[in-house]
């Protein structure tokens, strides 16, 4: 178990994780730099991983529990990292005092969009008194740089299907929809939706499969970017080893993702991963900055 660092006049950040590997890429950069951290498991979503390095495990019933924990710890920042697959029920909710005091705040913050509801679960943690930082404040080194990651670089028609692909982002990210697109051969083939992004890869892989997408080779380009406006501190467009995996499946050339404003998990493996498949990744300047340009 990791317990606060010692010493210093610094305040312990409080990381609340959920599941996939990025917490545990967070909590092991902020254990190298020496900042002090409380690491909080969401029960039933966190690796065991990050499990085994947690100070606390609490359950969807438990938040005046977590206040009280991050109170006591000395924390006046939280960072909410990694994926929740599913919003709690209305019973799952029904737990300590704490959280029955809240209860009209946490209701509130479950209807509307994932915008909707991220924006009223910051407002939650305000009203304690945390300040919620995302991965820029905390771990910037693990952002996209701008340019080309790896060896490889977009050229031809690469970069016309990968401008093609912002410009489908942007518009889907007005809507609140989604933060990818695919571009093949100077057309959008697919949009994401709830389904998310390894689900809209494998649609591609299905539309190459049954001929509706007809080309030549490994062609394509898959851009994931932030929606407008949106709040980064708890949602980052990420990519990782999967996306790879799933980009290669559908005969894809390369990735992109918006500079400074989106995560590659898992860094060295991921770039191993899309070298060894033969795709380039590639950071866009954001994309409100393409917009102005074109």
């Amino acid at each position: 178990m990791t317990a606060p660092a010692a010493g210093g006049s610094r305040a312990p950040l409080g990381l609340i994780a959920g599941g996939g590997g990025l917490p545990l890429e967070i909590l092991a950069d902020l254990k190298r730099r020496g900042e002090p951290v409380v690491p909080i498991a969401i029960k039933d979503e966190t690796l065991p991983q990050f499990r085994a390095e947690a100070l606390h495990e609490l359950g969807w019933g438990q938040i005046g529990q977590l206040f009280k924990v991050l109170h006591a710890a000395g924390c006046d920042r939280v960072i909410l990292i990694g994926s929740v697959t599913r919003r709690p029920d209305f019973t799952s909710i029904l737990g300590d005092l704490g959280t029955m005091r809240r209860l009209p705040a946490i209701l509130k913050a479950m209807v509307g969009g994932d915008d909707s509801l991220l924006t009223r679960v910051i407002r939650i943690f305000e009203a304690e008194n945390l300040t919620v930082v995302g991965v820029a404040d905390v771990a910037p080194g693990l952002l996209a740089p701008t340019g080309p990651m790896g060896e490889a670089m977009p050229a031809g028609d690469q970069i016309t299907d990968m401008q093609l692909a912002s410009r489908a982002v942007r518009r889907l990210g007005e809507l609140d929809i989604g933060q990818a697109a695919v571009a093949v051969g100077g057309r959008v083939i697919a949009l994401e939706g709830a389904e998310g992004t390894d689900a809209m890869l494998q649609r591609c892989a299905e539309l190459k499969a049954n001929g509706r997408v007809r080309v030549k080779g490994m062609a394509g380009v898959l851009v994931k970017a932030a929606k407008p406006g949106q709040d980064l501190r708890v949602d980052l467009p990420t990519i990782g080893p999967r996306t790879i995996e799933l980009a290669r499946a559908a005969g894809l050339a390369g990735i992109a993702v918006e500079a400074g404003r989106a995560l590659v998990a898992e860094r060295e493996t991921t770039l191993a991963a899309a070298r060894q498949a033969g795709l380039f990744l590639h950071g866009l300047a954001p994309l409100a900055e393409l917009e102005t340009d074109t």
